[in-house]
């Protein structure tokens, strides 16, 4: 594929549609909508999990693109090449803990179909006896409104069937990391 042209078809606060043209490698000229981000920046999907228990820090949030809530990890955008500490940033700021970061991925893409969107993982363990693990209060944006839901790996794909039934949305990764097994 080899692109011709791109123009912007409409531009937010926060993102732009884009359509781009391109030819393929028949010669047939094609062209492709997708939404980039007006500013490039990470997504940071924060694994948790709290240490003796070995329980799983989820997350039931409202996300209005799909009018409800939506079960999944939490997950914030990062401006700063310091992954480990706006990780441990959003880690506080969503669920109330504070954790330890033991591993990151590389930089992954999210739903390329669409979206230029580059996403890294993060795995943080929680030590359940540091006293400010003892009662965390979550410090929320304006526009968040997220509950913090503690769940062993053994019964977190029942709760995801649970929950569907009961009309929320399941985030596709937390269904890759614990609905296939």
């Amino acid at each position: 594929m080899k692109k011709i042209s791109e123009k912007t078809l409409f531009e937010g606060n926060w993102l732009l549609l884009k359509e781009t043209t391109y030819s393929n490698s028949g010669g047939n000229e094609i062209k492709w909508e997708s939404i980039e981000r007006k500013r490039k920046r990470v997504v940071l999907v924060v694994i948790g999990i709290l240490v003796p228990s070995n329980r799983y820090v989820l997350i039931r949030q409202y996300r209005p693109a799909v009018d409800n809530y939506v079960i999944g990890f939490h997950a914030g955008i990062s401006d700063s090449y310091n992954i480990a500490e706006e990780a441990l940033r959003e880690l506080r700021e969503e669920t109330g803990y504070v954790g330890r970061v033991t591993a990151i991925s590389p930089i992954l893409k999210v739903n390329s179909g669409i979206m230029d969107d580059s996403c890294n993982i993060i795995n943080v363990e929680i030590d359940e006896k540091d006293p400010r693990n003892a009662n965390p209060m979550q410090s929320l944006e304006p526009s968040e409104e997220i509950e913090v839901v503690l769940k062993r790996e053994d019964n977190i794909k029942k709760f995801l069937q649970q929950e569907k039934k009961k009309g929320y949305e399941i985030g596709a990764g937390l269904w890759y990391f614990f609905g296939i097994k």
